[in-house]
């Protein structure tokens, strides 16, 4: 038995149109799972790539950040006919400003759509799990902030934060039940994210001074840490955040 091998499994990605996300839902494709991609935009680039690997590919387009809008998009996702084995929670955003600046509407826009949802879609999917008797993988996506304050970024911060505590409470409720929940914290991601940091030549300079691998990484890159955490091979692996940063934390 291949202990990374997903075929047969049906993944729901969310932010899947693009960058990590996408990667993410090629990657675990390509391992042999069909994909459930969850977006605000179109999501036809991923689509191609995920039917290119043979695996079926369904859309649902959602605004994770509104109310009530997780249980929505696990429900969709059933009645397209997937199962309840695999949970991606990629979606997010970011506001950038000094904190003494930062606005209340951009506090509540991050921590709606970086924290809030990624809870309410965790909790559906595991109601969903566990109702169908089955094991699951949840996979969060953290981030550096998981582990450090960062700067002029205090809602993403303070949600990544809270990110890396739920995913261990998560995992501690749910671990004995059949439910892995796991993270991923991505470094320094060349995306759109992070296109102002890339814009500003200093400070890019200075954050690519201190990665040891010596570069950004790409999306691609957390692919393969998004397949250990959703197949067999992690099934012992539980409330982990595993930095995949090119060393940055090491420095």
């Amino acid at each position: 038995m291949n202990p990374f091998d997903l075929s047969g499994r049906f993944a729901i990605v969310t932010g899947a149109n693009t960058g990590i996300g996408r990667a993410i839902a090629v990657g675990l494709a390509e391992a042999g799972a069909d994909i459930v991609g969850v977006g605000r935009s179109a999501m036809t680039e991923t689509e191609a790539d995920v039917r290119r690997a043979g695996r079926a590919f369904v859309s649902i387009a959602a605004d994770l950040s509104g109310p009530g809008i997780a249980g929505k998009v696990v429900a969709d996702a059933l009645a397209a006919g997937a199962t309840p084995d695999i949970l991606v929670n990629n979606a997010g955003i970011i506001r950038r400003a000094d904190a003494l600046d930062f606005s209340e509407e951009d506090w509540d826009a991050v921590l709606d759509t970086n924290l809030k949802s990624v809870f309410f879609l965790c909790q559906a999917f595991a109601k969903a799990a566990l109702a169908a008797g089955r094991r699951a993988k949840i996979v969060n996506v953290a981030s550096l902030l998981s582990f450090q304050g960062g700067i002029r970024v205090p809602s993403y911060t303070a949600a990544k934060s809270g990110l890396a505590g739920l995913t261990r409470l998560m995992a501690n409720e749910w671990a004995a039940r059949g439910i892995n929940v796991n993270a991923i914290a991505p470094g320094y991601v060349e995306t759109n994210n992070t296109a102002a940091l890339r814009a500003d030549a200093e400070r890019s300079a200075d954050i690519l001074k201190r990665i040891p691998a010596g570069r950004w990484a790409r999306p691609d890159d957390m692919a393969g840490a998004a397949v250990f955490l959703a197949a067999p091979a992690s099934d012992y692996v539980h409330g982990t955040i595993l930095p995949v940063d090119g060393g940055w934390l090491a420095r």
